[in-house]
């Protein structure tokens, strides 16, 4: 039975139906995915799905899908929560885990959202998708896209780790490379979309890539005996993955599977491109774009996220904080996570580290609280970008 009731605005709460291919709200804002939740409280129990297997598909009925004929998976889910002992030991901190995004089948928490809406996209008859992307999001959409049998055109900057290029191209992506950053990107693809049927699969511009991402927060509940973490630190690009996570943990409220306090959300950016970390710093709903972006974590050089007040909401509300990292900080987190842990983690993954170095250093980390910090991704799509600094 699939229990998706509706699609619903997250600004102005106007509805869509699901059996139609949808991107924004008329208003401009996207769309969240809402889900008969009292029947499903009725129906499952969360004890019901401890013998299902080990990925996303797990939590089949807070997915818009849940007939395996229509579920577009190559395993992605389920991935480790490891507790961080050393790095833990050093930095004085008891209950520290780095949950790794980099075992899913692409590398990349990507592969979560890009299942659920490839598999959407096929079960609605679309036959050709497009995004911009940073790389990570174009190799899942090139992935998927490829195992549903639908055309992907991705777009990203030119500056992409070659690694990301031969990924899409092996997976038959239509790939143009972008002079310029991710919006950049977006608006070649919007300029090339003119008279096709492409689907705009970008980053909160359909409703079902944010629904695989909230899956993150399933995990953590269930990894740590549905006993949700004090802190969660996420490197922010898009926003999907702290937006997703909320998501989450108020739907999992709502069954009555959580009970207590939600975590507290760390939105971290880098100091070369921050507009969500200013926009929270000054008290903003919405975040301004940021002039020439520039930072080596690519995956949160995002200028202006089309989310940006879902985002700020989920973190107010959870009574976190937004912070920024320098590169160098992010570049030496990098090799100590390495070094400590055995876990080669992306940029962004890094990040997350110097952020709680720096919220440790403001006293705004209790050292027996439960942390989790989100490597997004494997550093070894980052070659090119980090062989100067390591080799």
């Amino acid at each position: 039975m699939i229990y998706l009731e509706k699609l619903e605005c997250t600004r102005c709460k106007a509805t869509y139906s699901p059996e139609n291919p949808h991107n924004l709200c008329q208003c401009g804002a996207p769309l969240f995915a809402r889900y008969k939740l009292k029947q499903i409280k009725d129906e499952l129990k969360r004890e019901d799905i401890n013998n299902r297997p080990p990925n996303l598909w797990r939590y089949r009925e807070l997915l818009p899908i849940t007939e395996g004929k229509d579920i577009i998976s190559l395993g992605e889910g389920f991935t480790p929560l490891t507790p961080a002992i050393s790095l833990g030991k050093k930095l004085g901190l008891e209950r520290l885990w780095i949950k790794d995004e980099s075992f899913n089948p692409t590398g990349s928490f990507k592969a979560r959202g890009m299942s659920v809406a490839i598999s959407m996209a096929k079960k609605l008859g679309i036959k050709e998708v497009c995004l911009p992307s940073a790389g990570n999001a174009a190799g899942a959409a090139a992935a998927y896209s490829a195992r549903a049998e639908i055309g992907a055109f991705v777009f990203m900057p030119q500056d992409t780790d070659t690694c990301f290029i031969l990924e899409c191209k092996s997976y038959n992506a239509q790939l143009e490379l972008v002079k310029g950053v991710i919006t950049d990107c977006a608006a070649v693809m919007l300029e090339r979309k003119k008279g096709s049927d492409w689907f705009d699969l970008s980053t909160l511009k359909e409703p079902y890539r944010v629904e695989g991402k909230k899956t993150m927060g399933y995990e953590l509940a269930e990894q740590l005996g549905w006993e949700l973490p004090d802190v969660i630190i996420y490197p922010t690009g898009g926003g999907t993955g702290i937006i997703g996570m909320w998501k989450a943990f108020e739907e999992m409220e709502k069954l009555g599977w959580i009970k207590g306090k939600k975590p507290r959300l760390v939105c971290v950016q880098s100091e070369g491109c921050a507009p969500l970390v200013k926009a929270f710093n000054e008290g903003k709903n919405s975040a301004e774009k940021w002039e020439k972006p520039e930072t080596i974590a690519s995956g949160i050089k995002v200028p202006q996220a089309i989310g940006d007040f879902l985002v700020l909401k989920a973190v107010r509300e959870s009574e976190g904080t937004a912070t920024s990292v320098t590169d160098e900080e992010i570049l030496e987190c990098l090799k100590e996570i390495s070094e400590t842990e055995g876990i080669l983690p992306c940029p962004e993954g890094a990040a997350t580290l110097a952020a709680l170095k720096k919220l440790k250093k403001e006293n705004k980390i209790n050292p027996e609280e439960k942390i989790i910090l989100f490597n997004t991704g494997t550093g070894l799509k980052y070659v090119e970008s980090l062989k100067k600094y390591f080799i």
